[in-house]
């Protein structure tokens, strides 16, 4: 199903550290409609949400047209988009800008790296600092501003032509680094540099990918980024 793109969020109400719920944007930075209280059958994540496909989007199209179950923004805590997904893949040097501006050959393929889900934390949440790698006082974390893809259904073997139509959405990603783990100490190997706990806020919206459905359909289906 296709349409105006949606800015879907995860929060918990202020006072409420429990109860996770899906809402919709009214725009960016915008209040949020409640899904759950327009509609009390609603998944409770936006993962059950996009796993419902057309019938979970749809039902967000229509809580976010009826212009009911509005929350104001200053009276929730917004969580990350996406919560406890399978795996966070991530992707080095696939940008062509990137590596001329870093004066490195282009590569044939990127680097393929990765985060633990437990990374994962609220686009506004506080990053903290593993005591354990010295970096409060080394000024070694770093943080690099990313576009992460929502894979929004299973599949293997994928067309690149077909690609897109895999992605559920787009979000922001923070990709913060300790680089003293990343590159001087554990043999130089990246994982654990990259992936303490609150090293990779997400958010704050998922924007579905009815946003770029024109252009990528305009564009055809080679990209060189």
């Amino acid at each position: 199903m296709s349409g105006a793109a949606m800015r879907l969020v995860q929060f918990r109400r202020h006072g409420d550290s429990e109860s996770v719920r899906v809402g919709v944007e009214l725009g960016e930075g915008l209040n949020v409609v409640d899904l759950k209280a327009f509609d009390p059958s609603a998944p409770s994540s936006v993962k059950e949400l996009l796993e419902l496909g057309d019938k979970g989007l749809e039902c967000a199209r229509r809580a976010l047209a009826s212009g009911q179950c509005v929350v104001n923004r200053a009276e929730i805590h917004l969580l990350p988009p996406v919560l406890a997904p399978e795996k966070v893949v991530c992707t080095r040097m696939n940008y062509r800008d990137f590596c001329l501006e870093q004066n490195t050959p282009i590569p044939k393929e990127p680097t393929i790296f990765s985060k633990f889900p437990s990374a994962i934390t609220g686009p506004y949440d506080d990053i903290c600092l593993p005591s354990e790698s010295q970096v409060r006082t080394s000024s070694e974390v770093d943080w690099e501003v990313e576009l992460a893809f929502v894979i929004g259904r299973r599949g293997k073997h994928i067309k690149e032509a077909d690609a897109l139509s895999y992605v559920a959405g787009f979000t922001v990603a923070n990709d913060v680094s300790a680089r003293d783990w990343q590159m001087k100490r554990n043999g130089k190997q990246w994982l654990l540099g990259k992936t303490f706990d609150s090293f990779c806020p997400l958010g704050p919206a998922l924007v579905t990918s009815d946003a770029v459905k024109g252009e990528t359909e305009s564009a055809g289906s080679h990209s060189e980024t």
